[in-house]
């Protein structure tokens, strides 16, 4: 069959007629970049108020045999010394500019304002660049200057002496104190149900109250779903079909909810007491308007804030995993 001479079609060209169709573009705008921040989140809020945020760690003495004669002069025994730590505030910084015409032209995807829509995408891309300085990288802190950007030590460079665990070979601990990451020559090797155990037993010696969960990249997330601890699998009442993966993990000594991070350091699984990290904000997250120079609307994003691990020893990191 051949179309009739002469019709009117959407094909047609040189003349008027297939400009004058209009566009289908829908009303809705399809994103999937993900956004959860569960470190962040789960990070208690506090508020620094110089860029060099400190704070201080104590510990009781180790339990030890305590009988005494009746009667007997007290000496005096010095305690522990307390444990001064610090980090500094970094600032994340994010841009939005818009042309004056596309403010006002009619937008698809339901976008009324330009500049408002590209300011809350800014904020959540500094929400995720925060989530990766957090827990995504070793980065020691940076004191800064007029010509160097200050830096907060991650997550991973707080955890140090009993709080750091050699999954693998060669790995030498941070310092401790924010100042230095992981060295060594690594050798990696599979994180294991053991070397959880491991973690949870020196956990519960030094800080047996905490509600811990374990954050960890997807190969790691995987490996704990294998797991016999946990061998009780949770059904979905809806479908009746058995959920594969552990979101609990019922240690000897602690339950611990496991929270997969994408943004997590790949060869880490992290134990973490919230009540014991705390991201202090120096500014919080606020947009503002730059100078106009011509016909266009310019703002910035800026957060200034800094990480603060109340305690280390209220977590583990398990290191040099194979990925």
């Amino acid at each position: 069959m051949t179309q009739a001479a002469g019709a009117f079609s959407t094909y047609s060209t040189g003349s008027t007629q297939q400009v004058g169709n209009r566009e289908d573009l829908s009303d809705v705008l399809y994103d999937i970049s993900p956004t959860e921040t569960p470190f962040l989140t789960a990070a208690k809020k506090g508020k620094a108020t110089a860029v060099n945020h400190e704070w201080l760690t104590d510990a009781l003495a180790d339990a030890a045999a305590n009988a005494n004669i009746e009667g007997d002069d007290t000496t005096a025994t010095k305690p522990a010394v307390r444990v001064r730590l610090g980090n500094y505030a970094q600032i994340l910084k994010k841009s939005a500019v818009v042309t004056g015409t596309q403010e006002v032209v009619l937008k698809g995807g339901s976008i009324k304002a330009e500049m408002a829509y590209q300011v809350a995408r800014r904020m959540k891309e500094i929400k995720r660049d925060m989530e990766y300085a957090l827990i995504g990288i070793d980065q020691a802190k940076v004191a800064g200057s007029d010509a160097v950007a200050r830096k907060m030590g991650s997550f991973s460079t707080y955890l140090a002496g009993a709080a750091f665990q050699d999954g693998g070979a060669g790995a030498v601990a941070p310092t401790g104190n924010g100042v230095d990451g992981m060295t060594g020559s690594l050798t990696p090797a599979a994180f294991t149900e053991a070397k959880l155990k491991t973690a949870l037993a020196a956990l519960w010696v030094r800080s047996g109250e905490g509600n811990f969960t374990m954050f960890s990249g997807a190969t790691q997330r995987g490996i704990v779903s294998t797991f016999t601890g946990s061998s009780t699998r949770y059904a979905t009442t809806d479908n009746k079909k058995l959920v594969a993966s552990i979101d609990v993990y019922d240690g000897d000594y602690q339950t611990v909810t496991v929270m997969p991070d994408r943004y997590c350091i790949a060869s880490k699984v992290f134990l973490v007491d919230s009540n014991f990290v705390e991201v202090a904000d120096l500014r919080g997250i606020s947009s503002s308007d730059l100078a106009k120079t011509g016909d266009s609307e310019k703002k910035q994003i800026i957060w200034e804030t800094t990480l603060k691990v109340c305690n280390p020893l209220a977590h583990h990191q398990i290191a040099n995993l194979t990925t």
